[in-house]
C-alpha cells in the first residue's frame, strides 16, 4: 500500500514529497535529523528518564489529558512508542555528545580560551585624526572623563554608552582591538591609532578571563556537534534509482 500526503484538497504520493522536499529546500534538514537519529539509535534511556522525558513533553507542548495526546498523536501520525522516541531524542542527543567530546572539551577549550576571555573596555572613534589626538590629551590629563568625551565625539554606536563596550568575547573586537586588549593592564589608555577608516582610542576597563564551566561545557559541546553534523551533511545527495549510471545528485545548498 502506498503512502501518500493529504493537504487540503490535494493529495501528494510519496516520489512527488521527494521533490517537493527538494524544491522548498528542505532535504538539508530532513537528512540532519536522519543523520542524528543514526547517531543516537545506540544510545538507551532508563524507563524512569523515559518516564520523566514523556512528562516534560506533555507539558512543553500542554497535552494534560490522554484525549489530548490522543488527538496530537493522531495529528501528527505518530503512536505512542513513536512519541516515546520523539520525548527521549533530545536526552539522547546530550548523551550522544558527551560520550563523544565530552574527554575532549578540556583542551578544547584551553586551545580556544584567547577567544573566550571577555573584556570590559572604553572606546572612542573618530575619522579626524587630529581631534582624536587632542581628546587623548584630555583624558590623559584629566581634563574630561572618557565617557563624556565619547558621548560627545565618539562616531560611532558606543557614543550612546559613554564609549563603554562590554563584557564581549576577545573574538568580537575588530583583531587589531583584540590585540591592543589583549596586553593591557586595566585603566591602560591607548594613544590614538588608525584602524581601517577610523582612528580610536581605547582603555581597557576590565578583564573576564573564561572558566570551563558548566555553561562553556556546554557551548563546547555543542560547537563539537555542529561541526561534526556539517562535516556528514556534505555527503548528503538525491540517488535516482531509475538511472544509476548518472549517480548521485547533489542537495541544493550541499557541496
Amino acid at each position: 500500500m502506498g503512502v501518500a500526503l493529504r493537504v487540503g484538497e490535494q493529495v501528494i504520493e510519496a516520489e512527488q514529497l521527494l521533490l517537493l522536499l527538494a524544491r522548498y529546500q528542505l532535504l538539508p534538514q530532513l537528512g540532519r535529523e536522519i543523520i542524528i537519529d543514526g547517531a543516537i539509535a545506540p544510545i538507551t534511556c532508563s524507563p524512569d528518564e523515559a518516564a520523566t522525558a514523556c512528562a516534560q513533553f506533555y507539558r512543553q507542548h500542554q497535552l494534560n489529558s490522554d484525549a489530548e495526546r490522543q488527538q496530537w498523536l493522531k495529528r501528527h501520525n505518530l503512536d505512542v512508542e513513536q512519541l516515546q522516541e520523539l520525548a527521549v531524542r533530545n536526552l539522547k542527543i546530550e548523551r550522544f555528545k558527551q560520550q563523544t567530546w565530552g574527554h575532549k572539551v578540556e583542551s578544547y577549550f584551553l586551545q580556544r580560551k584567547g577567544q573566550f576571555d571577555r573584556v570590559v573596555y572604553s572606546l572612542l572613534r573618530s575619522q579626524d585624526a587630529a581631534l582624536a589626538q587632542e581628546l587623548y590629551f584630555r583624558i590623559q590629563a584629566g581634563e574630561q572623563s572618557f565617557a563624556e568625551l565619547a558621548r560627545d565625539y565618539s562616531e560611532g554606536v558606543e557614543a550612546q554608552s559613554g564609549g563603554r563596550v562590554g563584557p564581549v568575547e576577545l573574538s568580537v573586537p575588530h583583531p587589531i582591538v583584540a590585540r591592543m586588549l589583549t596586553s593591557s593592564k586595566p585603566g591602560q589608555l591607548w594613544p590614538p591609532k588608525q584602524v581601517d577608516e577610523w582612528v580610536i582610542i581605547v582603555r581597557l576597563e576590565q578583564f573576564l578571563p573564561a572558566q570551563l564551566d558548566e555553561a562553556m561545557r556546554q557551548r563546547l559541546l555543542n560547537e563539537c556537534f555542529t561541526t561534526w553534523l556539517k562535516e556528514q551533511l556534505q555527503h548528503l545527495a538525491v540517488v535516482r534509482n531509475e538511472a544509476p549510471d548518472v549517480g548521485a545528485i547533489p542537495v541544493a545548498g550541499q557541496p
